[in-house]
């Protein structure tokens, strides 16, 4: 065969040249190819679909998100609306509730007639006001105060009350001198031109103390009391800055800072009204401890005393220490409206978180005018927190007042126990009754908050506490009346005896804000005193206090009575020439 010669315009096959078909495993490559474009093909309309839906039910929702957040939105607006709508309700209410008491403070002010009312108060005058003299023969004066025939106490009826939210006053005269006769006077016309009405009265006693209390933050109770869980608190010593500037026989005088309560019940005709106004005085002498319960007072020792003469109130005081253990203190109190007298011993308990004090005895009250004798217990004291966070002190049980004398009325109170956080924390009710046992009067509140008689809401308030002083917080949580309780007079030193609370030095320094030195005269006075009971103890001499005697009641229990030599000794020959223990 020849060559076929090629032409590059016509390209020219060899004519014997034979086409075959492709090999099978190719063919089987294309047919693969074809089906996975397919494949692919139907994968992405599937995601195009999956992606449409999804993409729909996201836009779903959104907007069900968007209509829930309309909804909720209108939903809250409608019940600020609703809550808005209720506080304007309230508001409405209060004011209209207001406007009512104003109408009726006005009306009771408008029937009163003041000026037909002898107000005449026998005060001590400033340094500013009298000299050194005039002060002189007004504390002499004061000295033989209860000597005067007569001693006339103002007191307000029921029908000229001012309010049922003020503590009652009672405002005292006698004409001790002609020297402050006139300042008496003065007063009496300030008071009446309304000068003093709203402003700070001046008594001649102080208004603050010395000195803030002390920090106390460094001090690890739980190392002082945890050997001591369960067992009598009063035989533990403790650092003086746990202390206030007050020990326990001035508290028992701070008992009368409402003692006209017991002036306005010498003046009641009515039994049960009278009962009433005695059980708000024994609530009465709880409402101090409620700012106090970051300290505690001083511990007397065996032998001291202390006494008050308040010619504001109309009452004079003393009290003596009469046991050391168990300790035991006694007090007697006077005035021509009535006589209080008391002995309260104690324990101590401390239960890891919490402090008890468990009085024991009797409080007592006569009212010479209807011959009534007025008995009671106290009813137990908690504070809380005693190792961490913040204390509280609350009281609970209940208080029974009976009059030995008759069985005419009789009232029960019950002191609530609660928690800190809970609604009735504080709280207290109580019932009068005669002497069938039917209810009379009923009586609710806060004792240290207020007390009122009769059934909500037309309740009467009969008794309220006055409001406290300025910064008590940074001075011990001390009432007005309290922080007066320890001031010592540079001219009634001479008239009061060394055994007065108030020449203690340990209380004194703390008071003035001397710790460290306070601290040195604590241990030292009870070095003192524990060598005087080794003394006794040795020699087996049983001590006699000097002014209270132990007798025993118609129930068969001991108590201590004044043996009224206190004020016969003050008077003649004066403490001075009577022979008295070195206490410290």
């Amino acid at each position: 065969m020849s060559p076929i010669r090629l032409h590059a315009s016509n390209p020219n096959l060899y004519a014997d040249v034979e086409f075959q078909n492709p090999p099978s495993h190719v063919t089987d490559a294309l047919e693969f190819a074809s089906d996975y474009t397919k494949l692919q093909e139907e994968f992405c309309l599937l995601a195009q679909k999956v992606h449409s839906l999804l993409k729909s039910a996201y836009n779903t929702i959104a907007i069900e998100k968007e209509k829930m957040k309309q909804m909720v939105s209108e939903q809250d607006y409608g019940i600020q609306n609703t809550q808005i709508a209720r506080l304007r309700q309230s508001l409405s209410q209060a004011l209209n509730h207001n406007s009512e008491l104003r109408s009726r403070l006005n009306r009771i002010h408008s029937e009163s007639v003041i000026s037909d009312q002898v107000v005449s108060v026998n005060i001590i005058a400033s340094p500013d006001e009298v000299s050194n003299e005039g002060r002189l023969s007004m504390s002499e004066s004061v000295s033989e105060f209860f000597d005067a025939q007569e001693v006339l106490l103002s007191a307000s009826s029921s029908e000229n009350e001012a309010s049922d939210d003020e503590s009652y006053i009672s405002d005292v005269s006698d004409n001790i001198s002609e020297d402050n006769t006139s300042v008496a006077d003065n007063v009496s016309r300030q008071i009446l031109n309304g000068e003093l009405l709203g402003g700070v009265f001046r008594t001649g006693r102080r208004t603050s103390l010395p000195a803030p209390s002390p920090d106390t933050s460094n001090i690890n109770l739980w190392n002082i009391l945890r050997n001591n869980i369960g067992k009598d608190l009063s035989k533990v010593s403790m650092p003086v800055e746990l202390n206030e500037p007050l020990n326990t026989l001035q508290h028992l005088c701070e008992e009368l800072e409402y003692s006209e309560l017991l002036d306005k019940a010498a003046e009641t005709d009515d039994p049960h009204e009278r009962m009433a106004l005695i059980a708000a005085f024994a609530v009465s002498g709880y409402a101090a401890t409620y700012y106090r319960a970051g300290s505690k007072p001083f511990n007397p020792v065996l032998g001291e005393t202390y006494e008050c003469i308040r010619e504001d109130k109309g009452f004079r005081f003393f009290s003596e220490q009469v046991s050391h253990h168990p300790p035991i203190s006694a007090c007697h109190c006077e005035s021509k409206n009535f006589v209080f007298w008391q002995d309260v011993r104690w324990k101590n308990k401390f239960w890891g978180k919490s402090m008890e004090i468990l009085p024991f005895g009797t409080v007592n009250v006569t009212l010479p005018k209807y011959g009534d004798c007025y008995v009671w217990n106290k009813v137990t004291t908690c504070i809380h927190n005693i190792l961490s966070g913040r204390r509280w002190i609350e009281h609970y049980g209940e208080i029974t007042i009976r009059n030995t004398k008759n069985s005419v009325s009789t009232c029960k109170m019950t002191f609530i126990k609660g928690n800190y956080w809970s609604s009735n924390v504080n709280e207290i009710h109580g019932v009068v009754m005669d002497q069938e046992g039917k209810v009379v009067h009923r009586l609710f509140g806060k004792w240290h908050d207020a007390l009122y008689c009769g059934d909500a809401p037309a309740a009467k308030c009969i008794w309220r506490p006055g409001s406290m002083p300025t910064n008590y917080e940074l001075y011990y949580g001390f009432t007005r009346f309290a922080i007066e309780l320890n001031d010592l007079d540079p001219v009634m030193k001479e008239f009061l005896p060394k055994t007065d609370a108030r020449f203690r030095p340990d209380q004194r320094l703390l008071e003035e804000g001397n710790v460290d030195a306070a601290s040195a005269e604590k241990q030292r006075i009870e070095e003192l005193q524990r060598t005087r009971r080794k003394y006794l103890e040795d020699n087996h001499i049983d001590y006699t206090p000097k002014y209270f005697r132990k007798v025993v009641d118609t129930h068969n229990k001991e108590t201590w009575v004044s043996n009224d030599t206190y004020w016969e000794l003050r008077k003649d020959p004066g403490f001075s020439k009577v022979e008295l223990p070195t206490l410290w």
